[in-house]
């Protein structure tokens, strides 16, 4: 099957196989299993987050980001910058991020060869992850990583750990705990306040610094979290036409984003020209953080 997309064209691929298990040798996003501390602290994760990704929240945290005042640095200098991150959210893997990444990215690569957008998309997809350093916020986990979802209408009973939203203040606001909230049906996602973290941050990042990536790559950025859409269909109301196309993109990326997760690592220095080659492409030399 062939999918086309802004000129481009998405293939079903048949050589990326998809693993069993993960690196823990659990089902991938095995949020039930509570025989060990990872899985328990995953939940505990999840119950903070819910609580705590108000409206009001994420209101203040995009007013303070969107200065862009943090840093001044390349995209390559945020992907080091990795290496002192694991993400507590995540059940499959507690390897430092930029393993994660250049996984991503390398079994992108042997599947797409020809899209190189993609590439480099799978590679900065989650550098917002910086939000948990000091010098950008030393931000909480739950205001960083973990799945999305949108503020300012009813919590999906498809949330991972959906009964924690219970003692979020927005769960009972009639203006928020309706099906559309404060939207309407079609509204577009990007007029969406959704949870605050490293995919709104580097989709934030990105745009304002004036990438050429294209919107499905911008989508990409900003969504790859959204499980409650791209997993259980969930908030489709929201979504306007260019949504729709870039979901398909969306649901390419997710299985490697997912699925490539390893305990083997790439070899930075040698995949690393190549990468610098499509930095250079599609980003200025510096941006604003």
């Amino acid at each position: 099957m062939t999918i086309q997309l802004e000129g481009k064209k998405i293939q079903d691929q048949d050589q990326f196989m998809v693993p069993q298990t993960n690196a823990f040798g659990h089902n991938f996003r095995d949020y039930n299993n509570a025989q060990s501390e990872r899985q328990k602290g995953v939940e505990t994760f999840y119950k903070t987050q819910h609580i705590n990704q108000t409206y009001d929240f994420v209101k203040k945290m995009r007013e303070d980001y969107t200065k862009l005042d943090k840093a001044k640095m390349s995209i390559w200098e945020c992907c080091e910058l990795l290496n002192d991150v694991v993400d507590d959210s995540d059940p499959d893997l507690d390897e430092p991020q930029i393993q994660h990444l250049l996984q991503s990215a390398e079994a992108i690569r042997k599947d797409y060869p020809n899209e190189d957008w993609l590439h480099l998309t799978a590679l900065i997809h989650d550098l917002g992850k910086i939000l948990v350093l000091p010098k950008f916020g030393g931000l909480p986990q739950w205001a960083v990583v973990g799945d999305t979802f949108p503020l300012g209408c009813s919590f999906d009973e498809s949330n991972i750990h959906h009964k924690y939203f219970k003692e979020n203040q927005d769960f009972n606001n009639s203006i928020y705990n309706t099906k559309n909230g404060i939207y309407y049906d079609f509204i577009g996602l990007e007029n969406v306040m959704m949870s605050w973290g490293h995919d709104d941050y580097m989709y934030m990042v990105a745009k304002e610094n004036g990438t050429t990536l294209p919107s499905a790559g911008l989508f990409i950025i900003r969504y790859h979290s959204f499980y409650p859409l791209h997993k259980n269909g969930a908030y489709k109301h929201l979504m306007n036409d260019e949504d729709e196309e870039n979901l398909k993109w969306l649901h390419v990326f997710n299985k490697y984003d997912l699925y490539s997760k390893s305990k083997v690592h790439v070899n930075v220095e040698e995949v690393k020209p190549y990468y610098m080659s499509l930095i250079e492409k599609y980003f200025p030399a510096k941006l604003r953080w």
